[in-house]
């Protein structure tokens, strides 16, 4: 099987799969011998994949399949996004021929459980990104709606929250954003102002209007310009956002997660990173418990996916 159908290109083939068989190479060799003259432009794009790391080591084949597959499944998953948007077309064009006026794109709704109502019984409902304050106190995770958020992502849902750095000061906070981010709602902390915000398939937002007031009027939005803003918005902080799980990463267990896509051996990866191999083993039976995987590979898919490695 050829991995263009994963969407690399000819060229970025030929030159991952010549890093995987060349453990020691440099550009201008790996050039001449693939004829490639534009090799490094072709490394670049490898490395912004993911796929090939600054010093042109190839990410083992199961990892790097993995990612390409799950890239694959996330631009899969946007193309259907934009079909569904047709349903959405339709939809308003039958309600402005029953109301013989135009459909409203933002709609200011006055009641919060009204809020709730519509976002619960939305179709769709693959992805949901999430900025918001989490509430001050005891933070419950029972209930009717906590039973149902777990079972949805359990059905699949990707919910991203982006959460304050102000909660590091409140353990019940923290506390209630790690289960649920264990639970694959997966949380980041910015130190960047924002307003409360959830956009839902990346077609519809709902903005608190005043995020200090928990009663506050929220903006329902559908006008397709400004919800494509909203998601660039939450993109970019949420790309310099950390992941809740890497705040207390040590720089040592940041590199012996590397060495576990690269090494086979502990020898050589203890060498690399000049530790006793018997130090550097205890920092892999730790990251495998903070993981909660049962093996080195699924330890390593696993911090792939936290955005670990």
């Amino acid at each position: 099987m050829s991995l263009q159908s994963l969407g690399l290109t000819y060229d970025q083939e030929r030159v991952y799969r010549y890093l995987l068989r060349t453990r020691h190479s440099d550009p201008d060799t790996a050039g001449a011998e693939l004829g490639l003259p534009g090799l490094r432009a072709v490394l670049a794009e490898l490395q912004a994949l993911g796929v090939v790391d600054a010093r042109m080591a190839a990410l083992a084949p199961a990892a790097a399949v993995d990612l390409l597959v799950r890239r694959r499944v996330e631009h899969t998953s946007r193309e259907l996004a934009r079909l569904d948007a047709a349903f959405d077309v339709v939809r308003e064009l039958a309600e402005e021929s029953r109301q013989g006026r135009p459909v409203e794109l933002v709609e200011r709704i006055l009641d919060p459980a009204q809020v709730t109502h519509r976002i619960r019984t939305m179709p769709g409902r693959f992805e949901m990104m999430n900025a918001k304050r989490l509430p001050r106190g005891r933070t419950p995770c029972q209930g009717v709606e906590a039973d149902r958020f777990r079972r949805q992502l359990a059905d699949g849902l990707a919910n991203r929250t982006l959460i304050s750095t102000a909660a590091l000061d409140q353990p019940d906070q923290m506390a209630y954003a790690r289960y649920w981010h264990a639970l694959g709602d997966v949380h980041r902390v910015t130190a960047e102002p924002f307003g409360q915000l959830l956009i839902v398939d990346r077609r519809v937002a709902f903005v608190r209007i005043d995020p200090d007031r928990p009663d506050s009027d929220t903006l329902q939005i559908a006008q397709p310009g400004i919800v494509a803003a909203l998601v660039d918005l939450f993109e970019r902080q949420w790309a310099r956002a950390t992941d809740i799980d890497r705040l207390d990463l040590s720089a040592v267990e940041a590199e012996v997660l590397r060495t576990l896509s690269e090494h086979g051996k502990d020898e050589t990866a203890a060498r690399e990173l000049n530790i006793s191999v018997r130090k550097y083993r205890s920092h892999v039976a730790d990251l495998l418990t903070r993981l909660n995987a049962a093996t080195r590979f699924q330890a390593a898919l696993r911090a792939k996916e936290r955005g670990w490695l």
